[in-house]
């Protein structure tokens, strides 16, 4: 038997998935059966062993066992879920690497949907993210190597290699007509997880927007100093969109900031040992300030135990897309030589008792990706004794402006300059805001909770 030393809590995808060995067999009935648990067990042991038998005398070519144990054991677990994994000794470092927040890769987290090898996330900053590749792609080959009947493992491995080189993503998307081809450079994927700006209020103050990328072990950290540095913001926007999870720690350090009392999230497994109620402390719980949550179809896991629980509490209003819908509980075993196993062994419940698994998080109000559209008001509205005077006063408006000197070229690139400059200090830029409608959207929202609390 494998020793259950849990050294991670997953809350959201790892890179690979792969296989585990299941040491048992369902209960069979006194009337089901004239045979005794043991008995079923131990002719499926033996049936196993002369199978492995039979291909180590006869198979055509000579295997080595070691590999064989490793092949039967991947193709074991991925029949499970698709979140149990049997991981060798490159798997296992790759999955502590990731959750310290720096690998190696493209920086897309994948997953499989009806049998298609799906992008659940691309990681904002990396080369995938930068090549446009977008959550809810079906990855159609990788270079020229079809993944229809793929594993997720065989994928991964077949996306990794070495900083620098290229790679080829032919690319199913919803709404294009025909499969879109995708060039990458694979790169060393450093994840900053917490990426905080300011949105300027005017007068009003500040927003401060924190996008948070994964969950690592930075998350509680990284927001807690974010929040020190901007003491004088009226509202936090958590951007949890393409946030595939990560570590169960920090989400539920996470919303520890901002729920006072009472479940954060509760886990129920097949043994009461997995069964696990997380609750909120009192001490250090900002429950004053107004947050606004920011999901899609890329926010998975852990971002949805975070968004789940704040809707739940009525401690925020969450905006955008249904979520992925990943409500399963992994425990990572090392099995001895550098090889681990990652388990399925529970599913998670937010505060109100609803489950997260095939459901997702339905946002308080759903808005879809697009531009804010400007249309210029000044009409024509005057009445008609005004008339004339109006025309009048439009022919000296129009002459004098054929007087006027040219915009000087160098004011509108120093006003350019300068706006480039408050984007690189951490202001989020109009421009920006203008081309993100959930975004817009989100500030709109917290400007009104903003000032409906400052009413109170």
């Amino acid at each position: 038997m494998f020793e259950k030393n849990r050294k991670i809590i997953m809350a959201g995808f790892g890179l690979t998935v792969a296989g585990s060995l299941l040491l048992g067999a369902p209960s069979l009935s006194a009337e089901g059966s004239s045979k005794s648990v043991p008995e079923s067990k131990l002719e499926a042991y033996i049936k196993f062993t002369k199978i492995l038998n039979l291909i180590q005398n006869q198979y055509v070519d000579e295997v080595n066992t070691t590999a064989l144990i490793d092949k039967a054991l991947k193709g074991l677990m991925q029949n499970l879920d698709a979140h149990s994994a049997f991981m060798t000794a490159k798997d296992f470092k790759d999955l502590n690497i990731q959750t310290k927040g720096e690998f190696g890769g493209l920086g897309i987290v994948v997953g499989m949907r009806n049998g298609a090898l799906t992008v659940i996330a691309p990681i904002d900053g990396t080369p995938a993210a930068k090549a446009g590749v977008k959550a809810g792609d079906i990855i159609l080959k990788i270079d020229d190597k079809a993944t229809l009947g793929m594993s997720i493992d065989e994928a991964v491995n077949l996306m990794r290699g070495k900083p620098g080189t290229p790679i080829t993503l032919t690319l199913v998307r919803k709404g294009s007509p025909k499969p879109i081809k995708v060039k990458i450079v694979r790169d060393i994927i450093k994840i900053k997880s917490v990426k905080p700006k300011v949105i300027k209020l005017g007068k009003e103050g500040e927003i401060l927007y924190l996008k948070i990328t994964s969950f690592d072990a930075k998350v509680v950290d990284e927001v807690k100093k974010a929040i020190r540095e901007h003491p004088k913001a009226k509202g936090y926007i958590i951007d949890l969109r393409n946030n595939p999870g990560g570590l169960l720690d920090q989400a539920v350090g996470l919303l520890d900031l901002f729920i006072k009392k009472g479940t954060l999230v509760s886990q129920k497994g097949r043994n009461p040992e997995e069964n696990q109620v997380y609750k909120a402390h009192t001490k250090g719980t900002d429950t004053r300030t107004p947050i606004v949550v920011l999901v899609n179809g890329g926010s998975a896991s852990a971002s949805e135990i975070v968004s789940g629980a704040l809707q739940d509490d009525r401690r925020a209003v969450v905006i955008g897309e249904k979520t992925f819908g990943k409500g399963s509980v992994q425990v990572v075993v090392p099995v001895g030589k550098g090889q681990g196993v990652k388990l399925t062994v529970a599913r998670y419940y937010l505060p109100s008792g609803r489950t997260i698994q095939n459901k997702g998080v339905t946002p308080d109000i759903l808005v879809f990706p697009g531009k804010v559209t400007r249309e210029d008001n000044d009409t024509l509205s005057i009445k008609e004794k005004d008339l004339k005077k109006h025309l009048e006063a439009e022919l000296q408006k129009i002459e004098k402006s054929k007087t006027k000197k040219q915009p000087n070229k160098k004011n509108t690139e120093n006003n350019a300059t300068k706006a480039g400059q408050a984007a690189s200090k951490g202001v989020i830029p109009q421009k920006q805001i203008d081309n993100d409608l959930q975004l817009k959207t989100a500030i709109d929202v917290l400007k009104a909770l903003i000032l409906t609390s400052e009413r109170k």
